[in-house]
Formats: structure tokens, C-alpha cells, sequence
């Protein structure tokens, strides 16, 4: 039996999460070094040591997940504490959170810092996938069926705009739209949706956008045509200008690791939310590359599993968490080359820090989890499939040779 199911692991998805991993360690050591010295004071290889232990947790989680089979999150009372512990952490932000970069959206433990919305992200994704494949026989049933989970998700995208944290709601948004339309809806369903969606969104937008958006962030936008110019250069433009610069620089080949110009104190965030374009200065399009294929697989591979999957539950699970890793893929790198404002999401596996990390450790170990139980019934339950017809065939009687 166990023997089987290690067969049954998709060891292509373990070995390009291992290689994200072990390459976003690298790189983050060489984009902090001089970050750590100069803006810190902290000696040159201090996240990286930091990164080294949220690495040693991200297995225990991730092998942790990949054993416990997956359909145990379906059960009531353990989707009652997701949610619950999801609203409580977010909640709690309001009275014990700590303020970092303009928004109250962490908890500090000692010297670390600790960000809920990270695992609202795949709560959500379990409690959509739960409920939507519970549904499956009145999934069209507008009223029933798809409006109910639709207030969880409202509640806990109202709490951490107010934090205030836009990307991170719409990271959450997104996800949800991608599973939604991946939950067996009809055409006629989704228009539904889509209007109230409409009705409800476009006029809060329109209405807030000068109250809940601050002058810098409202800036973000302005700075995407020209992050060079005068009036941008020296303050709104200052992070984009730098990152084009070293992305400029690394051209094919790159300048060599550890040889980045941009990261001694011009590019900042350079290990967390600019770590691709220190990647592309010292290692060119190659090692941007590497990067982009290896997430682009697990993304795929996702999808692939997500569609061969027979169970509603995982095939949901699979498609949101290949979702949510190809969309705080995509956020990223446009923000860093500048096709859409800069909303602070990191590069999945790839950029420093603690809470992103384990929340991808808990998704991809669902994510192999998932694939595992379906190649395993996939190819076993086949066979003791044929092996009872052909009992039935010979009259119940069974030949051992």
C-alpha cells in the first residue's frame, strides 16, 4: 500500500518547488547582503539565515500536507476552525496588529513579523473548493448555490482593504472569480454575477478612490508612463526607474552573481518585492528564465491535475492554488517591469519572507497531495476494476498461477 502511494507522488512538482527554493535562497543572499549591512546594520548574511529557517518549516508543513490526505478538509468542523481562525487572525490585526509600510497588516513574534492575510488567501481557497463541490447538484440555483460562500468572501476582503491592503484583497478576488468559473456554472450564472459584481463594485470605486487610496498609492499609477521623469525620478518613480535600470543592465548573460550594481542602495526592497529584477541584472534573461519556467510548470501542472481529477473538492483545490501562484506570479513581474503599479506581492518561493513562504508550503503540499490521491485512484482502482470483472467473468473463480 505505501509503496503505491509513494509511486503515485507527482515528483515533478516536488523537484520544481525544491529548485525555486533552493535557487530563491541563493539570490536572496546575494540581493540582501548589502541591504542588510547598510540600511539594517545587520550582519550581510542575515536573511538569508533567516530564509534558511522559514525553509526548514516550509518542509515540515509541506511534507505535512502531502501526506494527510486532503478530502480531511472537507469535513465540517475542520472547515468551521479555517474559517473561524481565518476572520479571528484578521480581525485581531485591528487591536494587536503592527503598522509596516502605511497598512496595519502583521503580528510581530519576537523578531519576526507575521502576515494572516497570507493563509486567508488559501482558507479561501479550501472554503470555496468545500462548498462549491458540496453544491455541485444545485450549483445553478443562483440563490443557494452561489451566492451563499460569496459573504465569507466579502467579510474577509472588507477586513483587509480597511488594513488597508488592496493587492492582497484582490489577489483574493481573483482567485475566487478563477474558481468560480471553474465550479460548473452556467453562462447564465455567471452574467448574473457579473452584474452584481458591477452594481455593487463600480460605484464604491468610483466613490472611494480619492478616500481609501492615498496620495502614493494613486501615484503608482501616474508613474507607469514616464518613472524617469522629474518629478517622478527622485520620489513615486524612484523604486521603478531603479528596477528598469537593473533589468537594462543584465541584458542576456547578466553581470554575475553577486555583481548587481542596483541593489548597494538604489533598488530598494532588492530580496523581497524587486528580487526578479536584481535575478535579471546578475543572471540575465537566463536566470530570469529558470524563474519564469519553473513557476509557469507548477502552474500548469496544476491546471493538469485540476482537470483530471474526478473529485469536485481537489479538482477545485487544484485549480485555485495553480491560480493563486499564477496570478502573485504575474502581479509581480508586471510590477516590476512596470505594466501595472507596484503592489508590494512577492515572487512565490523566490522572494524573502517568512509568511508567504509557509502558506506556499501548505498550497503545494495540498497541490501534490491532490495529484497523488488522483493518479492513485486513477491507476489502482482501474485495476482492481478489471481484476473484479474478470472474477465475475470466470463465475467468481480465481486462478493463481
Amino acid at each position: 500500500m505505501l509503496k503505491k502511494i509513494l509511486k503515485s507522488y507527482d515528483y515533478t512538482l516536488i523537484i520544481a518547488t525544491i529548485l525555486l527554493c533552493t535557487f530563491g535562497l541563493v539570490m536572496i543572499y546575494s540581493a540582501s547582503m548589502a541591504s542588510a549591512v547598510q540600511r539594517y546594520g545587520y550582519p550581510p548574511d542575515y536573511f538569508y539565515q533567516k530564509q534558511k529557517v522559514w525553509l526548514m518549516i516550509f518542509t515540515v508543513i509541506f511534507l505535512f500536507t502531502a501526506i494527510l490526505p486532503y478530502k480531511i478538509m472537507m469535513f465540517k468542523k475542520v472547515l468551521v476552525l479555517i474559517v473561524l481562525a481565518s476572520l479571528l487572525s484578521l480581525l485581531g490585526l485591528f487591536v494587536f496588529g503592527v503598522e509596516k509600510n502605511n497598512a496595519q497588516s502583521w503580528y510581530s513574534i519576537g523578531s519576526f513579523l507575521f502576515q494572516p492575510s497570507e493563509f486567508v488567501k488559501l482558507a479561501a481557497i479550501i472554503y470555496l473548493a468545500a462548498v462549491y463541490a458540496k453544491k455541485q447538484a444545485y450549483i445553478n440555483q443562483f440563490n443557494k448555490g452561489v451566492l451563499p460562500p460569496l459573504v465569507y468572501l466579502f467579510i474577509i476582503c472588507s477586513l483587509i482593504i480597511i488594513q488597508p491592503d488592496f493587492g492582497t484583497a484582490a489577489i483574493i478576488m481573483a482567485i475566487a472569480s478563477t474558481m468560480i468559473l471553474c465550479s460548473g456554472l452556467s453562462f447564465k450564472s455567471i452574467g448574473k454575477l457579473l452584474i452584481i459584481v458591477m452594481i455593487v463594485l463600480l460605484p464604491l470605486v468610483l466613490v472611494s478612490w480619492g478616500k481609501f487610496f492615498s496620495d502614493e498609492q494613486q501615484s503608482r499609477f501616474a508613474v507607469l508612463n514616464n518613472p524617469f521623469a522629474d518629478k517622478y525620478v527622485n520620489n513615486e518613480g524612484f523604486h521603478l526607474a531603479n528596477s528598469y535600470i537593473a533589468i537594462g543592465s543584465g541584458g542576456i548573460n547578466g553581470l554575475g552573481l553577486g555583481k548587481s550594481i542596483q541593489k548597494l542602495g538604489y533598488l530598494p526592497e532588492s530580496h523581497t518585492d524587486f528580487i526578479m529584477a536584481v535575478i535579471a541584472e546578475e543572471l540575465g534573461i537566463w536566470g530570469v528564465g529558470f524563474v519564469i519556467i519553473l513557476l509557469f510548470y507548477i502552474v500548469l501542472r496544476g491546471i493538469y491535475v485540476g482537470l483530471q481529477c474526478k473529485d469536485p473538492f481537489g479538482s477545485l483545490l487544484a485549480f485555485g492554488i495553480s491560480s493563486m501562484i499564477g496570478i502573485q506570479t504575474f502581479i509581480n513581474l508586471a510590477g516590476v517591469s512596470g505594466l501595472i503599479p507596484l503592489t508590494g506581492v512577492p515572487l512565490p518561493f523566490i522572494s524573502y519572507g517568512g509568511s508567504s513562504l509557509l502558506m506556499l508550503a501548505a498550497a503545494t503540499g495540498i497541490l501534490v497531495n491532490v495529484a497523488m490521491f488522483n493518479k492513485y485512484e486513477k491507476k489502482y482502482k482501474n485495476n482492481q476494476e478489471q481484476m473484479d470483472n474478470r472474477v465475475k467473468q470466470n463465475d467468481g473463480k480465481v486462478f493463481y498461477i
